[in-house]
């Protein structure tokens, strides 16, 4: 039968669970799955139920997991499940830091940004969602809206300024409506015609 084995933060996999199990047993439900849990370890194992023969349903529910591993709640981790599009991304601060707490500490910092504000603003001009926790940063969204906010998150770690990052963000959500309304109309159309201005 196949399997796939994940880690978790140890905190995490009450929320991986749900109150009284409900969301452990969504997701086996959606997916197909049965998802063997040690609370002790937070090693996860992900098996295909005995019915399915689809392997795809194994790695939806690996992202899922990592997802709220990695700080997302059960509800913006479904994000994965909704579309096929949609993916998750995770960025590990200790390859750029090694393990330097109080560089992670500063760089998260401006990631977040004053009560929130700076995460906010990369999720609503990139459509994607993003978690903040231990030593990560992690996405979810469409291919080329993660490429977009995993650029604008790396200037904030290399030390743009947050107003530099912004202006790349308007830049790039210009562009890629643009691009949607090109694909849309089927056809390329002048600049002073273009609904994006």
């Amino acid at each position: 039968m196949p399997q796939i084995f994940i880690k978790i933060p140890h905190e995490r996999i009450g929320v991986l669970i749900g109150p009284e199990g409900k969301d452990k047993q969504h997701i086996e439900e959606k997916l197909q799955v049965e998802l063997n849990i040690d609370s002790h370890t937070g090693d996860v194992t992900v098996s295909l139920r005995e019915n399915q023969n689809d392997p795809s349903l194994l790695f939806k529910a690996r992202d899922y997991i990592l997802a709220v591993g990695r700080g997302f709640s059960p509800e913006r981790a479904h994000k994965l499940l909704q579309d096929e599009e949609n993916t998750l991304l995770v960025i590990d601060l200790r390859e750029i830091f090694g393990r330097s707490p109080s560089d992670i500490q500063r760089v998260k910092g401006r990631i977040i940004g004053k009560e929130g504000k700076t995460r906010k603003i990369i999720e609503e001009m990139t459509e994607t969602l993003i978690s903040v926790y231990g030593h990560t940063v992690s996405i979810i969204g469409g291919v080329e809206q993660i490429d977009v906010a995993r650029h604008a998150i790396q200037m904030l770690i290399k030390g743009s300024q947050h107003v530099t990052v912004y202006r790349y963000l308007n830049r790039k959500r210009q562009e890629i409506k643009k691009k949607c309304l090109e694909l849309w109309e089927g056809r390329t159309f002048p600049a002073k015609n273009s609904l994006t201005r």
